[in-house]
């Protein structure tokens, strides 16, 4: 039985991910496999390897949340080296504000996801920072680097995108990096509740 790698996600627009992927080539030194621009996207919760079964779950489910979730905003001002406050740094990435809506929405997929008997998900647990991944720092060239000789990489930006839909992706792994797939794209607060 073929099982396929999923997860929940926000995309960006096309004017998003072009912003975001002049960012990538201001530090040409890095050791970074930079992410490419059209694979940029927020997760909101991995949950792995899944059956055809447990996928049909996961888009039913999923949309149930969609249609209760009103649209919001979410603001990113800074790209710096995440996860925040974990050394030695593994990604570049834009950090996020946190809000009410990204975390109830999030909450709120876990805990669907969790009632399904036909899919195996354990939450991350990891500081709620909505973040975007512009990079994956490879370590082993990293380490090479004099501790001194590491860029400081601490940028403002002020971009706010507006969220109102979810995606289930696929995420494929192939020798090239990974590769997203939309499977189904649902709409905020799209039904009225009976």
């Amino acid at each position: 039985m073929t099982k396929r790698r999923i997860f929940i996600a926000i995309n960006l627009t096309e004017g998003a991910r072009n912003k975001l992927s002049l960012y990538q080539e201001k530090w040409p030194e890095l050791p970074v496999k930079w992410t490419k621009p059209r694979n940029l996207h927020i997760t909101l919760i991995f949950i792995g390897y899944v059956d055809n079964e447990g996928l049909v779950d996961i888009s039913k489910l999923t949309e149930e949340v969609a249609r209760k979730t009103q649209p919001f905003s979410i603001r990113f001002s800074r790209i710096c080296y995440g996860p925040l406050k974990k050394t030695p740094p593994r990604m570049i990435w834009a950090a996020g504000e946190g809000s009410k809506e990204f975390a109830a929405l999030k909450n709120n997929l876990e805990e669907a996801i969790l009632s399904s008997d036909k899919i195996s998900f354990s939450p991350a647990k990891r500081e709620l920072c909505p973040h975007i991944t512009l990079g994956r720092i490879r370590q082993w060239e990293w380490r090479r680097i004099e501790p001194e000789e590491r860029p400081e990489i601490e940028e403002d930006i002020n971009m706010e995108l507006s969220v109102d839909s979810i995606e289930v992706m696929e995420s494929e792994l192939k020798k090239g990096g990974a590769e997203y797939l939309i499977l189904e794209s649902h709409a905020f607060g799209a039904y009225e509740e009976p």
